[in-house]
């Protein structure tokens, strides 16, 4: 189903200082920015009225489409704009019921969004514009790769998904995390899932994202974007599922190992890598296999339980080795087993922080999510961490950030940041 809401008003202006006047300086409303939209011969004045704006449009050539709209009808509102996640699948959405559109194909707009128009005659006389705005922040897709020793390391991707931000941040106020990871119309902040590759004796996978199981209602609860998830970025590094000798679960939440599972041609459930011998931790799987109110939601037996059916499932305790160079350490905090992925060779560490740290933007010690089973643990295990992990110089992997996908952890004037690698 096709959702929108109220982007903007479009009002053609003939007198743009007058406008301003009323608009700006008589109603208070504050004049964000103004673009020039050179295709369109018109210029677009942007003022705020919250969660919508009011587009003032002033045409810069006599032969506009704002200019000769103005001449046929003066001053006033052009258009309605809605916003749309996903513009493509709107036009689809109303060319398949026959409506009738300007604009078949979206093409580009102001504030780099892409833009669509349907007729007046569809819509009761209204211009609508459909608007796909660009990404509030950039997404990273691509694989990236980095050798660490003696060991090939792959960041791939299962896609994106979008999480409640006052969730993801806790206590933390949204005027202080809403900065760096700006949240969309229901307050969802976008996030990446990146599972790694480990290649050495063995090719090992570090968790797989939510993969392809979800319906479509919570799909779209969760702003599921995978466009290009995990098949894509496999093939993308030369591998198929068959090349998996190793998967492991950081812990067994569906974000991370809904990738675990597959459905086959008659609907059973199969281990998506018919090779892979699969780890888990074993506290974790008790955890999971005995959920409570306030974990449920996150541990879906589909994604693990026919793995230990398969008779591929492996349990294992704390610090245990999972391969040369790949061992198990405790976190704890997200969940009472949550654990992070030691790599080390050749003298180099790397770590798969899964929930750990979820994106950058949770570096700061006291940055810790609202799902957190054990918030308390989570910060003493982060205060240890970070002083450990720029002191010798680990390359951290970040699952769910949304624009990068590893860097190494700097201090600097007692402040901490990302020094981006991949």
């Amino acid at each position: 189903m096709m959702k929108a809401v109220l982007d903007h008003i479009g009002i053609a202006v003939s007198d743009l200082p007058a406008s301003l006047a009323f608009f700006r300086d008589t109603l208070g409303l504050h004049l964000e920015s103004s673009e020039e939209i050179a295709s369109q011969k018109v210029r677009a004045h942007f003022l705020s009225t919250g969660q919508s704006s009011l587009e003032l449009l002033e045409a810069t050539a006599a032969d506009s489409p704002i200019a000769k709209y103005l001449e046929k009808r003066g001053p006033g509102i052009h258009h309605l704009a809605l916003r749309v996640e996903n513009i493509a699948a709107a036009l689809a959405h109303l060319k398949a019921r026959g409506v009738r559109l300007i604009d078949e194909r979206a093409r580009p707009g102001a504030e780099g969004a892409l833009v669509a128009f349907i007729h007046p005659s569809a819509a009761h006389g209204v211009l609508v514009e459909l608007k796909q705005p660009a990404p509030a922040v950039p997404l990273f897709r691509v694989v990236g790769r980095h050798a660490l020793g003696d060991l090939e390391l792959l960041s791939l991707s299962d896609g994106f998904l979008r999480l409640d931000g006052g969730a993801m941040f806790g206590t933390v106020p949204r005027t202080m995390w809403g900065k760096r990871l700006p949240p969309d119309d229901v307050n969802r902040i976008p996030l990446g899932m990146r599972p790694l590759i480990v290649r050495g004796e063995k090719t090992l996978l570090i968790d797989a994202g939510c993969g392809d199981k979800m319906d479509a209602r919570t799909a779209a609860i969760y702003g599921l974007d995978r466009s290009y998830h995990l098949d894509h970025s496999l093939a993308e590094a030369g591998l198929t599922v068959d090349d998996i000798d190793i998967v492991l679960a950081s812990h067994l939440h569906f974000d991370h190992v809904g990738g675990f599972t597959a459905l086959a041609k008659d609907g059973t459930l199969v281990p998506r890598f018919p090779k892979a011998r699969y780890v888990a931790h074993r506290g974790e799987w008790e955890d999971a296999t005995h959920p409570h109110e306030r974990n449920r939601a996150s541990y879906l037996p589909e994604n693990f339980v026919p793995l230990q059916d398969a008779g591929v499932l492996t349990l294992v305790d704390e610090g245990a080795e999972i391969m040369p160079g790949v061992k198990f350490r405790w976190s704890g905090g997200h969940t009472p087993n949550h654990q992070v992925v030691m790599i080390e060779s050749g003298g180099k560490t790397a770590v798969f922080t899964a929930d750990m740290y979820p994106t950058t933007v949770h570096i700061p010690d006291p940055w810790i999510m609202g799902y957190d089973l054990h918030p308390m643990d989570t910060l003493a295990f982060k205060r240890a961490f970070a002083k450990e992990a720029v002191a010798k110089e680990y390359l951290l992997f970040f699952e769910h950030e949304p624009s990068l996908a590893a860097g190494y952890l700097r201090e600097q004037d007692g402040k901490r940041f990302v020094e981006r690698v991949i």
